[in-house]
């Protein structure tokens, strides 16, 4: 019975993140071409809609920072659900860039909602009740929500709805996630001694470690947003792959899927630094990939590494994360995602006005890579100096 009730409580994660990230957020990456088609959004302006996305990210992840309550955390989390529909629905209203650039700010709120706070909850309820402080389950609704908001837009395509229609669609898909996302995760427990009677003791990490690990996931959240967020558009330029852009995408997602699970065992064998190493690696190669060999099979490749290795990160990392501190999870997670969301903020305006330039996204590609690449070799500073044991559960 205590094992049924945490698969629906991870699942109540799993739900949330489907909405908040996949309907909410990323169902802007494949719809960004027809919406370019049909109502003459341009480049840039495709690029600063991404930006404010992430204006919103970042004000989600401030809150999430600065709130200790684990009540007040639960209500917040429960709103940002019911304001992630709302926010869909705002898209389809009209072809307006104002409308778009609230409704994209509100979606990224809500966004650090289910990421951040749904995280932090579902976390603290792990560790009170003596389950595996692991998260792998929870993020495969990452993997679900991008793969499953690149197939909803791929039949909607074929079955000929426009923009707005679909944006409507979207909406629908919304509200039936709201439910189990509300009524699946049990109110939080604001006690700080676990199920079996241990003391739940927050234990922060030292200053270098922490310095040196936001600037890694700095590097993270650049080389995520541009390929995450460009990918489709980028893809359906290339030559030989007009068109396939969605498809893609769709493999990003389920490169995600059952990539959580798979780094949770990896970390247990390698340790959590040795895995972030290599899953950084790993997103090098899969946002390289699609420009450098305009070959399908490749660019399904290099997708499905760039999906599991993303979704791998942020997995780690928000779990190490909640690890410093069991009873307010979100606290080091908001943190580290101010460093994360400062990128997504930066990053995607800056190629929108360097598309301009250039006549498309695809040198986003190389920047991204560039940013994993220093972020990697600030990974190997934390093992020189150390401070491993930091990191482990």
């Amino acid at each position: 019975m205590k094992s049924r009730f945490r698969y629906k409580v991870l699942s109540a994660g799993i739900f949330s993140l489907i909405l908040t990230m996949g309907v909410a957020r990323f169902s802007y990456t494949p719809l960004l071409p027809m919406m370019q088609q049909q109502t003459g959004l341009g480049l840039a302006e495709g690029g600063w809609l991404a930006a404010i996305n992430y204006i919103g990210y970042l004000t989600g992840a401030v809150v999430a920072s600065l709130v200790n309550d684990l009540v007040i955390k639960d209500r917040l989390y429960r709103m940002g659900m019911v304001v992630a529909v709302l926010s869909t629905a705002m898209m389809g209203i009209a072809p307006n860039m104002v409308v778009w650039m609230l409704s994209r700010y509100i979606a990224g709120i809500t966004s650090a909602a289910g990421m951040l706070l749904g995280t932090g909850l579902i976390l603290n309820w792990l560790i009170r009740h003596d389950f595996r402080s692991e998260l792998g389950i929870h993020f495969s609704g990452v993997g679900l929500g991008i793969a499953g908001s690149a197939v909803a837009v791929e039949l909607m395509n074929r079955w000929g709805l426009d923009w707005r229609a679909q944006w409507y669609v979207f909406t629908a898909i919304g509200a039936v996630l709201l439910i189990p996302s509300l009524a699946w995760l049990p109110p939080p427990d604001r006690s700080v001694i676990s199920q079996s009677g241990k003391r739940m003791d927050d234990v922060p990490p030292r200053p270098l470690f922490l310095r040196l690990f936001m600037a890694y996931y700095f590097c993270a959240g650049v080389g995520y947003v541009v390929t995450a967020t460009f990918i489709v558009a980028i893809v359906d330029r290339l030559p030989g792959l007009s068109d396939r852009g969605t498809w893609v995408f769709l493999f990003v997602g389920l490169g995600g899927v059952p990539a959580c699970v798979i780094w949770d065992l990896i970390a247990r064998r390698t340790g959590d630094l040795n895995a972030l190493l290599l899953a950084s690696a790993l997103q090098i190669v899969g946002i390289l990939v699609p420009v450098l060999q305009d070959s399908l099979i490749v660019a399904f490749c290099g997708s499905v590494l760039f999906g599991a290795s993303t979704v791998g990160i942020v997995s780690l990392v928000l779990t190490m994360a909640g690890r410093f501190y069991p009873t307010k999870p979100a606290k080091l997670m908001g943190k580290m995602t101010l460093s994360y969301g400062i990128a997504q903020v930066v990053a995607p305006a800056a190629i929108g006005q360097m598309a301009r330039s250039f006549g498309g996204y695809q040198v986003g590609l190389y920047l991204a890579a560039g940013a994993m690449i220093i972020g990697t070799l600030l990974l190997g500073a934390l093992r020189v100096i150390d401070v491993g044991a930091d990191a482990r559960a």
